[in-house]
């Protein structure tokens, strides 16, 4: 059960950052484990479990992310990764262009969401063509957000502006990937097991947008 992350976790964060090396690590490691590997899988499998009890036919998976960089990518001789994340999704063999709902935390801030690490050219045209044909529709499923503070459209834009139905829907259609996110400074919610239900709730209030994301690709009117 997860009862919180701990000042100890950010402490190794912070270590890390400063000292991004294998002695270092090494020499930390059961801090590691013991203060932010364990804690953060807890986390996600009782975010998890309370997620795919209600929507079981959604077909979730929960996958936690490793400390350490792939070999390939290590170009900045930092061979760790200072902030660890979760996913919840349906399993894909492409997952970063599928949408996935996830948490992460960094030494000074943590996030959660919903939307794609790298959405597919054609299913951002997919999701330009539904908004034209259905216009009215997609208006009703982003009112919500408009009465709410915790998450916000979030993306790389196109470099050439795309001319939308109307004009309150530019800020999505000019987007080359779609990310609803929250974000803040580390703090008391952190260290309590009342963050499991603020995940909850929140990936509860995302999922008519999930539901809406997962099936652009395979529409055949689109």
């Amino acid at each position: 059960m997860f009862t919180g992350f701990t000042s100890k976790t950010i402490d190794f964060m912070w270590g890390l950052r400063l000292n991004n090396e294998k002695a270092w690590f090494e020499a930390n490691k059961e801090n590691f484990i013991q203060d932010f590997q364990t804690p953060m899988k807890a986390l996600a499998k009782e975010v998890y479990e309370k997620l795919a009890s209600k929507y079981s036919k959604h077909g979730f998976a929960h996958k936690v992310s490793r400390i350490y960089k792939d070999a390939r990518r290590v170009r900045d001789g930092e061979p760790y990764r200072c902030n660890m994340w979760f996913t919840i999704e349906k399993p894909s063999d492409e997952w970063t262009a599928t949408p996935v709902f996830w948490f992460e935390l960094s030494p000074d801030s943590w996030r959660y969401g919903l939307g794609y690490y790298q959405a597919k050219p054609i299913t951002m045209a997919k999701f330009r063509a539904r908004i034209d044909q259905h216009t009215q529709a997609f208006e009703k499923l982003i009112a919500p957000l408009k009465k709410q503070d915790e998450f916000a459209l979030d993306g790389d834009d196109y470099k050439r502006i795309k001319t939308a139905p109307s004009p309150h829907l530019a800020d999505w259609y000019n987007k080359k990937s779609l990310i609803l996110v929250h974000q803040q400074d580390n703090g008391e919610e952190l260290f309590s097991s009342k963050l499991v239900e603020r995940l909850v709730s929140g990936y509860k209030f995302l999922m008519p947008f999930y539901d809406y994301f997962i099936t652009l690709d395979s529409d055949p009117d689109l």
